[in-house]
């Protein structure tokens, strides 16, 4: 019996034992498995902060200085510097020199630099992005002058521009002292009023050169004695009184008064431009097409009725002799004739050398 019970006791105590023995360890590498784990947590937070420490310790800077295009500096430069997203934004003005300096940067983060100065446009630079401890210099920093899209009005007055074209015509003088004021070098000038064209054809009468060329041509005339009025100083002054007479009636009739009434424009207009034959059929057809103050062409009436009506007036004045329908046709034909030359001269002659504006062309 008590054998027995010794070797019962004995493989119990056993048994107990080894349970415990398990338990232990079992508890032991439970403890120290989560003490490793805790180390090695603990050391991968002091591994990361030592990297962000070693980030943060090692800065950026970024400089750079502010030029136009002609590399003059740029004072009062407003440079800003802008971050991930705008977040983090820094601003400097530059001085006299133009220079700039960003320091204590982070690194790797994208920047971007933006210039503002009075009186240029805004500059942006690319993304820029830093690395630990980098010194970089922005050296392509050119500002352009600001280009201002400016809207200009521009009315037009034709009252105005007419009063400025008849007062440039009124000095128009071929070799600057022949009157050529009866021609317009502008295809598209301004309908003269009622008011200039009786101006413009008591101008013309009324001129120095003008009656200096009534008493040539009363010269000319005396020297053939025509009309017949005989000779001597007498009938001198009868011719001159004629020629002066049929100028006066021609330009008045056919410049002013059947101008006016029938809304022509009385004026040569200078071709100027073209081949040849095309600028003879504009001279030739000149006293026979008028333009009208519309604009339109249309029959040369006031031309054709002033040398008409000039023609009948001197029936008045000439000798009897010299009277009768055939006086009639034949000064209406030498006037007709003598526009025909007059604007082939303006076309290809006179036009060349009249002084207009200030200036001969």
């Amino acid at each position: 019996m008590p054998d027995t019970f010794s070797g019962t006791r004995n493989r119990f105590i056993s048994g107990t034992c080894t349970k415990s023995t398990l338990l232990g360890s079992i508890a032991f590498f439970s403890l120290y498995f989560a003490i490793a784990v805790a180390c090695l947590f603990a050391f991968s937070v002091v591994g990361a902060g030592q990297v962000s420490t070693k980030s943060d310790l090692n800065p950026a800077t970024l400089m750079g200085t502010v030029v136009d295009i002609n590399d003059d500096t740029v004072p009062n430069a407003t440079v800003s510097l802008v971050g991930r997203d705008g977040a983090d934004r820094s601003i400097f003005e530059t001085g006299e020199n133009g220079f700039f300096q960003f320091s204590h940067l982070r690194p790797e983060i994208p920047y971007q630099i933006k210039i503002a100065a009075a009186g240029f446009a805004e500059w942006t630079s690319s993304t820029i992005t830093l690395q630990p401890g980098q010194f970089k210099i922005i050296a392509d920093i050119r500002l352009r002058i600001r280009t201002e899209q400016t809207a200009i009005q521009v009315s037009y007055d034709p009252v105005e521009v007419a009063t400025e074209q008849f007062k440039i015509q009124e000095t128009q003088r071929v070799w600057g002292v022949l009157p050529n004021f009866y021609v317009s070098y502008d295809a598209n000038a301004e309908p003269l009023t009622a008011k200039r064209k009786f101006a413009l054809a008591l101008r013309v009468s009324a001129d120095p050169v003008t009656v200096a060329g009534v008493a040539l041509v009363s010269g000319a005339k005396q020297a053939s004695n025509s009309p017949n009025y005989g000779q001597g100083a007498k009938a001198y002054g009868e011719r001159f009184g004629a020629v002066a007479a049929d100028g006066f009636t021609d330009i008045m009739i056919g410049g002013a008064i059947l101008p006016t009434l029938l809304h022509q424009d009385p004026r040569y207009f200078y071709q100027g431009t073209g081949t040849t034959s095309s600028r003879i059929r504009h001279a030739i057809s000149s006293p026979f097409v008028a333009k009208g103050d519309n604009g339109n062409w249309q029959p040369n009436y006031s031309s054709l009725g002033g040398d008409l009506a000039s023609s009948a007036i001197a029936n008045l004045y000439y000798p009897r002799s010299n009277r009768g329908p055939r006086l009639l046709l034949g000064n209406f034909a030498i006037g007709t004739a003598e526009r025909v030359g007059a604007s082939l001269a303006q076309e290809f002659l006179f036009g060349k050398f009249t002084r207009r504006g200030g200036h001969v062309n």
